[in-house]
């Protein structure tokens, strides 16, 4: 399934590794350095799922997941560190991360891995959505 993946990360080189190896995969990618550009990027692009970084400068990456939560509740969004703790742990747990996963990948299956799991979330969701959207209203009861 192909889908719009906005990958966050100030490491320009993480960014653009994992921008060719999920273009290359399929997929189209948009790029933000921090969180505060992501948001810029959700304002005009839908995007289906967010790769992103958690320790960035202007805007950290739980900054934006509890900001994608509030705005884009359909977005899905995976955590990626190099910053390795339980309270980064927790904070994408409470806040309702697809994932966290750890740097440096040494190889992509994990994350693959995420990126499918979360499209099929989203897919669900949306057939969720488009059943709803078919069905009748049910008659209200007149107050009178």
């Amino acid at each position: 399934m192909s889908a719009h993946l906005l990958i966050v990360d100030d490491e320009v080189e993480t960014r653009e590794m994992l921008s060719r190896h999920f273009r290359f995969a399929g997929h189209r990618v948009s790029l933000a350095g921090n969180g505060v550009d992501a948001l810029e990027v959700l304002g005009r692009e839908r995007v289906d799922v967010i790769i992103s970084d958690i320790q960035m400068p202007e805007m950290d990456g739980v900054s934006l997941l509890r900001e994608v939560r509030r705005q884009y509740p359909m977005v899905r969004v995976i955590m990626i560190t190099g910053y390795v703790t339980l309270e980064n742990a927790l904070a994408c747990m409470r806040n309702q991360a697809e994932t966290c996963i750890f740097k440096p990948m040494e190889d992509m299956q994990e994350l693959d891995a995420a990126v499918e799991a979360a499209l099929a979330s989203l897919s669900r969701w949306n057939r969720k959505f488009r059943e709803l959207k078919g069905m009748k209203p049910e008659a209200k009861e007149s107050l009178s």
